[in-house]
């Protein structure tokens, strides 16, 4: 376990610290965080999930239909409480409820998925088969419904992007790279059809830079904004480390899913707020201070909570 803590978690903080570091010394600003983001999700992130999926089976997809199944009913699950007790115990209006949902009722998958997971777990198809389809949980369904929840809202953005996403938020949001790519893998693994491999360098260039940058942007994204502590910050961190992975832990156990996918299932849900929230909400300018701090402050969690889950899941996993 200390093996993993050093080696396989500490350096993502390392890359956090550095991204934090230059951005409080003026190296780089906060825009530059979001050129950096928009490259992860428009082409890092999307070639990382594509050039992975499409090197699984067929027959891995529905052996793995227990993973498939319980990602999506917990982790919606999880995201749909999460708006709604935001909306209801904390009072904010349902464009930032769904806001707060897109944080810390959404796992980091795509940004430190396989980050985290191939050092422990290998890089293995089956490694690549959770992040994908965890991070189509995220991507293309929870994603599309929480800019629905936007929409529904009555969020006043006048920009012609804000207004086609008013007339179509679901089209919308599935017309990124980083939801149609990994359903786009999908769909050739169902219909067994083979990508060529001597095709592999063409994506696997701009993929390694998935991890790396998407890091060092969440750093450098935490340097431009002011840290408060309260209630719900630590409501966020408890849905978001502590609720959803038991749940899926829970559930697993009781379905008697294979103990490889079992472990990195509860390990990817307990993953900080997703980015991409953080993202979103600071584009919309939309619970911006306090979806910030629940990243910070769930992100520092994550020391704590990374070992925990990946002892537990593994002892009942045995």
């Amino acid at each position: 376990m200390i093996d993993i803590l050093i080696k396989d978690i500490l350096p993502i903080f390392v890359i956090m610290f550095l991204g934090f570091a230059s951005g409080k010394r003026g190296v780089f600003s906060y825009d530059n965080a979001q050129i950096f983001n928009k490259l992860v999700l428009t082409y890092a992130l999307p070639a990382a999930l594509f050039v992975s999926i499409v090197k699984a089976d067929r027959r891995m997809l529905f052996d793995d239909l227990k993973l498939t199944i319980i990602s999506f009913v917990i982790i919606t699950a999880v995201f749909l409480w999460s708006y709604y007790s935001c909306y209801k115990f904390f009072k904010h209006t349902k464009s930032e409820a769904a806001v707060c949902a897109l944080i810390s009722g959404s796992p980091t998958i795509g940004f430190l998925g396989f980050a985290v997971l191939e050092p422990i777990y290998g890089a293995t198809a089956s490694t690549a088969l959770v992040v994908a389809i965890v991070s189509i949980v995220v991507n293309a369904i929870n994603i599309p419904i929480g800019l629905a929840l936007m929409n529904s809202g009555g969020n006043k953005e006048k920009s012609s992007e804000k207004k086609s996403l008013k007339e179509n938020p679901v089209v919308s949001a599935l017309m990124q790279p980083v939801c149609w790519a990994p359903i786009l893998a999908v769909i050739l693994v169902l219909l067994d059809i083979k990508f060529p491999a001597i095709l592999d360098p063409n994506f696997e260039l701009i993929a390694k830079a998935n991890a790396g940058v998407a890091v060092f942007a969440a750093g450098l994204t935490l340097s431009g904004m002011k840290f408060q502590m309260n209630g719900e910050v630590a409501y966020n961190a408890f849905v978001k480390l502590l609720l959803m992975p038991a749940a899926l832990l829970l559930v697993g156990w009781m379905f008697g899913m294979k103990a490889d996918n079992l472990q990195m299932m509860v390990l990817a849900g307990a993953l900080p707020p997703a980015f991409s929230g953080i993202i979103i909400g600071s584009r919309y300018q939309m619970y911006v201070r306090t979806g910030t701090s629940s990243l910070t402050f769930s992100i520092l969690a994550f020391i704590v909570a990374a070992p925990f889950w990946i002892w537990l899941a593994r002892l009942v996993a045995e």
